[in-house]
């Protein structure tokens, strides 16, 4: 039996994945943070058939060396690219190393809501110092820390999320009920350095549960939706994207770097003339592709054997998605490897995801009398008034 077509993401935050990729955008410095930008990136993307589009965050500037760049919030530039897009899905990358799992919960569902069911996220960490001293918080430091505040903040969100059962929401008239506090929860969470009480304050995800981005081995396979994996070779690639499926994880996507030849320049004289203001270093989670539009058509159906999709991270955006729309993507569909989104339908319907069902509704969850108790006093105020509280033991 053939595999399923390979589903295609791409990075769109700043210039390209090169540090110096500003020096070679088709637009004025200024022109970054404007709305006008992100919609033509977006636009560009889901005209050339990508699934969804993934966005960088940090609290800290993109870059430290001598042109530190600004950039806009993740969560609001997935919500204005999912107000300008219909069929593409928006995944910004959010960290709950510092950042209350709470917010990020809450700013998810409601781009969710916002998106009719097209958002994702990419489960990021802050692994600077001095994204601790922003934040105030006292600093995670070494991977099993921030390992754990990653799965912990992720348990804490995906709980918030079911903590609102499908049909809770009544909005009936005749009755004066705005939802049934019976399927109201609340989620008791205990960690190793904080608890969490209460239910959200947004209702459940048209999704049930945005789709969950992250890479392998960072927080437990049965908590993802989609592994992130990659590294030097092809064959490394490849390998990791097998023993992420192995580990449970529904599916698999390999991380690339791509900086393709243009009709006047080669990958390599583009590199080069980047490399003379900053260097493009290399990550051992991340596959480099350098050359043609056909190697990178022939790379991915070498790939297509063992993941299931591809997050492409370009040089420069304004001269590799060019390539990526014209000479890439049309022919993976012509091929048949790759498959684009169809309109109307969700991002985990996209990617071939079922819908996850509230984990409170399928009856493990007994203490229904301290739950509603945690809603807020009156049915009518309940939604916006749920009460939550963190303890941090740090």
């Amino acid at each position: 039996m053939p595999r399923p077509a390979l589903r295609l993401a791409v990075e769109l935050d700043g210039d390209g994945a090169h540090p110096a990729a500003w020096r070679r955008a088709a637009h004025a410095p200024g022109d970054l943070l404007t709305p006008r930008r992100i919609a033509r990136t977006a636009a560009a993307a889901e005209n050339a058939g990508f699934t969804f589009v993934t966005l960088e965050d940090s609290i800290l500037p993109p870059a430290a060396g001598a042109d530190p760049v600004g950039r806009i919030g993740s969560v609001e530039r997935a919500a204005f690219v999912a107000a300008s897009t219909s069929v593409l899905g928006v995944a910004p990358v959010l960290a709950t190393t510092y950042a209350e799992p709470f917010h990020v919960s809450s700013q998810l569902s409601s781009l969710d809501h916002l998106s009719a069911g097209r958002s994702g996220w990419v489960v990021g960490v802050e692994e600077d110092p001095a994204a601790a001293r922003a934040w105030g918080r006292p600093l995670v430091e070494g991977p099993d820390a921030l390992a754990r505040e990653a799965r912990d903040g992720l348990r804490v969100v995906r709980d918030l999320w079911d903590s609102w059962e499908d049909d809770a929401v009544i909005r009936s008239v005749s009755t004066s009920r705005y939802l049934d506090r019976k399927r109201l929860h609340a989620i008791d969470f205990t960690g190793e350095t904080y608890s969490v009480k209460g239910p959200s304050i947004v209702p459940r995800p048209p999704q049930g549960r945005p789709v969950i981005l992250a890479r392998h081995g960072l927080v437990p396979a049965g908590l993802t939706d989609v592994a992130l994996v990659g590294a030097a070779t092809a064959a490394g690639t490849g390998a990791a994207g097998e023993a992420a499926k192995a580990a449970g994880v529904p599916l698999a996507f390999a991380e690339i770097e791509v900086a393709l030849d243009t009709p006047r320049e080669t990958a390599r004289e583009r590199i080069a003339d980047l490399e003379r203001y900053s260097p493009w270093e290399e990550r051992p989670d991340r596959l480099r592709y350098t050359g043609s539009a056909d190697g990178l058509v022939s790379l991915l159906a070498e790939l297509s054997a063992h993941v299931d999709g591809v997050r492409l991270l370009p040089l420069v955006l304004d001269e590799d998605l060019a390539v990526l729309s014209r000479l890439v993507l049309p022919e993976l569909f012509v091929r048949r490897l790759a498959a684009r989104p169809l309109p109307g339908t969700t991002l985990r319907t996209s990617l071939g995801l079922p819908r996850p069902v509230s984990r409170f509704a399928s009856g493990t969850d007994t203490d229904t009398d301290t739950a509603a108790a945690a809603a807020a006093g009156s049915e009518a105020g309940a939604g916006t008034a749920a009460a939550l509280v963190r303890e941090e033991t740090r």
